[in-house]
């Protein structure tokens, strides 16, 4: 029986349970700004700017089929063994990318590092939806998103001074110390969250088996170099993916008739905006502003605690109104992400100071707080009972389909048109998604009944 939400997250009987979430979670943070910082420099240093997008793609990729896979055994086995095995990936992924002596190998050692951060993320929104109440979900949603802040305000910074002074690859070894340590510390809580038995969808897993190589061809045919082998990799992508999506997602889910189904849209439009297009600012930072590796990681640091701050505002503003507001939240949180993927643009591919360019991506970071959170409470009010790691599987399906699917267009475009005309177009598109998610975020509004339950 769930304790009272009035015991609070810090509770002796969650006390264990949330420190475990924030550490895992402060994992996948500091891997993200730190790494996300750097990847121009390893983009360089083994001449792999056409697969720059890859690093992301692949990451994404893996990151879609651990939510899934492990996602699914926390359901089944309950979060504690699927925890550990994704901290273990995770580790061997870090490895095997700072190891890397070229840019495919690099490329997968950020798929095992996907797999690991997808299953990360997945079971710690599992032990949210199990374990606590609704009333303290949106704390604890913005309790780790302020886990982030610490990441945010160091991650870029010693991510660049380890690239500029020693190498890019001590940043990947240098994590694994910090795995294992989450690893030890997370395993005892975890075990104590319940299973609820609900049994392995195989038939899902290999659905993502076939979503994932789908994706991965089509992306592959947008960065080939001819137009025969484009099409020879796109056609046969397309044939696998389409299928494969429309099994993983509800049925009419496109039709966003459900606030759980205008759930999902929004989260792939929100990622495919304002992930897609982060993957390439510090690339533009650094190549068209001409600033070092650690001046251009201060924008990623101003979005993520910009981020952090509106989410908590969020929080306490969903618990003074009961959560009735969370469609209107996710919708000013959208239109700022849109408004900020133009603002940024501009900034970037314009004579406007460096400086102008990080302001208008906070105001992106802001933006998300407001909306991932929002619109992420949404889906777990809906969710059915049993089937929390599924639901949040599929959300992370959404989430990583956007991110891939932006950042793979994105290293399309630098590949073929130059860093500065590539990142004019892919934020252009980015925005075009961030709009069509401004009208979706409508459709997550429950019907009274629902709401006041």
């Amino acid at each position: 029986m769930t304790a009272p939400a009035t015991d609070g997250l810090f509770s002796p009987e969650r006390r264990a349970l949330t420190g475990g979430l924030l550490l895992g979670v402060l994992l996948i943070a500091f891997e993200s700004m730190a790494v996300a910082t750097v990847l121009p420099s390893v983009a360089r240093d083994l001449q792999g700017l056409r697969l720059y997008g890859w690093s992301f793609s692949a990451f994404f990729m893996g990151f879609m089929l651990g939510t899934l896979a492990l996602g699914g055994a926390g359901d089944r086995y309950g979060p504690r063994a699927p925890l550990l095995a994704a901290l273990t990936l995770f580790a061997l992924g870090l490895l095997v990318a700072g190891c890397a002596p070229n840019m495919p190998a690099f490329i997968a050692g950020r798929a095992l590092q996907g797999l690991g951060g997808g299953g990360v993320v997945a079971v710690a929104y599992l032990a949210i939806n199990r374990a606590l109440p609704d009333a303290l979900r949106a704390r604890m949603l913005a309790m780790l998103s302020s886990a982030w802040v610490l990441p945010a305000l160091i991650g870029p910074f010693v991510g660049a001074v380890l690239a500029e002074q020693v190498s890019w690859r001590a940043v990947f070894l240098g994590l694994l110390p910090l795995a294992a340590l989450v690893a030890l510390l997370t395993a005892r809580p975890m075990g104590q969250v319940g299973a609820a038995g609900t049994p392995l969808d195989r038939a899902r897993l290999g659905w993502a088996l076939l979503a994932a190589l789908g994706v991965t061809l089509t992306l592959a045919g947008f960065t080939a170099g001819a137009w025969a082998a484009r099409l020879a990799l796109a056609l046969p992508g397309v044939a696998l993916a389409v299928p494969a999506l429309r099994a993983l997602f509800p049925p009419g889910v496109l039709r966003t008739r459900t606030p759980l189904s205008a759930g999902y849209v929004t989260r792939f439009l929100l990622t495919f905006g304002f992930f897609g297009a982060e993957a390439f600012v510090p690339l533009a930072l650094q190549s068209l502003k001409l600033l070092t590796p650690t001046a251009a990681g201060l924008a990623l640091t101003g979005s993520a605690l910009s981020w952090s701050a509106c989410s908590m505002l969020q929080a306490r503003f969903d618990e003074r109104t009961a959560g009735v507001h969370r469609a209107l939240v996710a919708r000013v949180g959208v239109s700022a992400v849109l408004l900020s993927l133009t603002l940024t643009a501009l900034a970037l591919t314009l004579t406007a100071p460096a400086w102008v360019a990080g302001a208008a991506w906070a105001l992106g970071g802001a933006g998300m707080g407001l909306a991932f959170q929002a619109h992420t409470l949404v889906v777990f009010r809906h969710a059915p009972d049993g089937q929390e790691g599924q639901v949040s599987g599929t959300l992370q399906t959404a989430d990583v389909l956007g991110s891939a699917i932006g950042a793979g267009l994105g290293g399309a475009f630098v590949a073929a048109l130059g860093v500065h005309v590539g990142v004019a177009v892919l934020f252009a598109v980015c925005a075009c998604a961030a709009a069509l998610g401004v009208a979706v975020t409508g459709r997550l509004r429950a019907p009274a009944s629902t709401v006041s339950a």
